[in-house]
Parts: C-alpha cells; sequence; structure tokens
C-alpha cells in the first residue's frame, strides 16, 4: 500500500477560504496524477471559528492537526474582531496555541524577486537589477516573546513594565543546525544577525553559532549587527542567501525582506518542529479589502504547499516542479491584481488554473 499522508486543512478567514481553493487543485493534481495518497481534512480556525464554536481554535481543529502529518493554513483574523480583547483576537488566540502546542521552534520566510517582476520592488532598479533569493531562517519559540516575567506593574509611585529575553543554548544549537543545512542546498552562506555588542541573549547566540559552523565548513558564515544588517539588506540584497535571526529580530528582518519582494501575496512561510511537522501558510494577512472579488494572489498559499511537500513529506522533486510551474506561469505573463502594473490582470481562479496547466506540463 502507498504511503499516506494527511494534511490538516485550515481556510480561515478573508481571502483564505479563496485562495485555498486553487490550492486544491495542485493537491489534485498530486492525488490523481502522481498517484500520492494525500488525505485532506478541513477544519474551522480563526474568527470563523470563533463564530461557529465560541473559539478561535476549537478542541475538534487541533484534534484534526494531531492526527495529521502537516498544517496547511490559510490566513486568520480582520477588522470584524478587533474589538475582542487582544488575548481572545484570532490570531493570538489561535495561531500562538498551535506555535506553542506543537513547539514549531524554527521559522522559514523566502523572499524571492523574480528578474521579470523587479518592478514591484520599492528598491532603486539597480539594487535588484539580477533580483534576488533569501532565505530569512527565524527562532520562533525562545527569546524576549517567551521569556518570565513579562508584565506591567503598578507600585506605589512607580509604573513600569518588564519583558524578560532568555535563550538556552539549546534552543540556539537547533535553529543553526538546521540554518547550515538549508545554506548546503543553497549557495552556501549564513548570514547571522544579533545585537551582542550590548546584549548577553546575542553574545551567547553569536559563540554558539560559531561553535556549530565548525561543523559545516562548507559554508560561509558573516555575523551582522540588527542595525546594520537592516541597511544592508535595503542597499544590496542580492548579497545575502540564508539570514538567520533570534526571534524579535527575524519577526523584523523576515518582514522586511518580504516587502522587498514588493507583494506579499507571493510569499510563503513554514513553522517546524524536530520531526519536521509543520504549519505552512502564506506570510500576508486576510485582505478583507478584496475578500470574495476573485482578485487575490493564490501563489503565496500555493508555494506554502510547495514547501510542505518538501519539508514534512521530503519530496523535494515534486516541491521544484511545483515552484518551477509558478515560474512558469509567471514567465507566461500572468499576473494577479497586486502584481500587475496595468489594468490587465487576472483572476484568482484564472492564476490557479494558469499554475495548473504549468504544472501539468512540467509532469
Amino acid at each position: 500500500m502507498h504511503k499516506k499522508y494527511k494534511i490538516a486543512i485550515l481556510p480561515g478567514d478573508g481571502i483564505g477560504p479563496e485562495v485555498m481553493q486553487e490550492t486544491y487543485k495542485i493537491i489534485k493534481i498530486l492525488q490523481t496524477k502522481l498517484c500520492i495518497n494525500i488525505i485532506t481534512s478541513e477544519y474551522d480556525i480563526g474568527g470563523i471559528a470563533i463564530e461557529k464554536h465560541g473559539t478561535a481554535l476549537p478542541k475538534k481543529t487541533l484534534l484534526g492537526c494531531k492526527k495529521s502529518d502537516a498544517i496547511l493554513l490559510g490566513s486568520v483574523g480582520g477588522p470584524k474582531w478587533d474589538t475582542l480583547p487582544s488575548k481572545e483576537r484570532p490570531e493570538i488566540a489561535s495561531l500562538l496555541p498551535l506555535r506553542k502546542y506543537f513547539n514549531l521552534f524554527v521559522n522559514l520566510r523566502p523572499a524571492i524577486l523574480y528578474k521579470k517582476l523587479n518592478y514591484l520592488s520599492p528598491l532603486k532598479t539597480n539594487n535588484i537589477k539580477n533580483g534576488f533569493d533569501i532565505l530569512c531562517i527565524r527562532e520562533l519559540t525562545g527569546g524576549i516573546y517567551f521569556g518570565k516575567p513579562s508584565q506591567e506593574i503598578h507600585k506605589e509611585n512607580m509604573h513600569y513594565a518588564i519583558d524578560t529575553a532568555i535563550y538556552h543554548k539549546y534552543e540556539i544549537k537547533r535553529i543553526a543546525k538546521i540554518a547550515f543545512k538549508e545554506a548546503l542546498k543553497r549557495k552556501c552562506k549564513v548570514t547571522s544577525i544579533d545585537k551582542a555588542n550590548v546584549l548577553y541573549t546575542s553574545k551567547l547566540w553569536r559563540k554558539t553559532i560559531n561553535e556549530i559552523s565548525k561543523k559545516y565548513p562548507k559554508v560561509h558564515l558573516s555575523h551582522l549587527y540588527f542595525d546594520n544588517a537592516v541597511m544592508q539588506i535595503i542597499k544590496n540584497p542580492y548579497q545575502f542567501d540564508v539570514i538567520l535571526c533570534p526571534n524579535l529580530i527575524g519577526d523584523v528582518i523576515s518582514d522586511e525582506c518580504g516587502i522587498l519582494t514588493g507583494s506579499i501575496g507571493m510569499l510563503p512561510s513554514a513553522s517546524f518542529n524536530i520531526k519536521n511537522f509543520g504549519l505552512y501558510e502564506p506570510a500576508g494577512g486576510t485582505a478583507p479589502d478584496i475578500q470574495g472579488k476573485n482578485l487575490a494572489n493564490p501563489i503565496a498559499q500555493i508555494l506554502s504547499l510547495s514547501m510542505l511537500i518538501k519539508h514534512s513529506f521530503k519530496m523535494n522533486s515534486i516541491s521544484n516542479l511545483i515552484n518551477l510551474a509558478i515560474h512558469k506561469t509567471l514567465l507566461k505573463g500572468f499576473r494577479t491584481y497586486d502584481i500587475s502594473n496595468d489594468k490587465n490582470f487576472v483572476t484568482t481562479e484564472k492564476m490557479g488554473n494558469e499554475i495548473v496547466k504549468s504544472f501539468l506540463e512540467e509532469l
């Protein structure tokens, strides 16, 4: 019997269900043409789950994710739920518990600017004439976001707040190994970003990264301070390959790399644990302004599926074919609303269909 691959699909809110429908088309080809035994089960999450079940992460959804080999997420949240207390908002009440429950400690955010789409970037043409291909790797479960104590304090005449940054050496070692292994598949360059001139957590970060690098002599390692890194990425993104960041710094750097591509509708992301169980999602949001208008770009969602196939299912060749199909579709001139510089753009559904055609041509 063929091995079963179970995917928990969480379309979520806003444009999530629309772009997920285009991703289902690729999954169908994997099932029918390539005979991969993929079993999909769909569950509610985010705002729609609050409306239907009274909670952003229902027990049924969590149980479905536990029984699966990977999670494919659309997007969660929107202005409809902005009035809720912060801890009850869809983004906080669903995504953070999922990351914590499954110990998704590594976040991969590719930022690719194709030569044919360099007009989308806010950077000067001279800085991006060759395009760029950056993989930002962010440590996701340590650092200042999770350190205790973390609180606001009112005491007599004093009013202050505390956040605690903590990094254990094992947390740094495991994310470093992933960064170096990913670099071996690419240009063999890792740039580690920290603030080691000020922060003790960054001093430990840099020291540990240097130790791990000795096990990967083929990979060139360099270090940049956070403030300098922000400038260098804008000045010449082409010089970077793999960028490795602690949690808070990675939150900023990954968004910076993303916006330099010109469209968040093109950016996937992956968060996974030591067993390669992962949550895969577009880096953008729910885009409520274009919800239901057939204008959303499905590429980030389809690329998220590609990352799932690569990292959780270990089918690199199929992942590469999906990526190639997307690139080929762009080379044919098809553009959705967000990446078109004129009025000749195609719908969400049309873009999905064209990617399917390109994919079938590659099989």
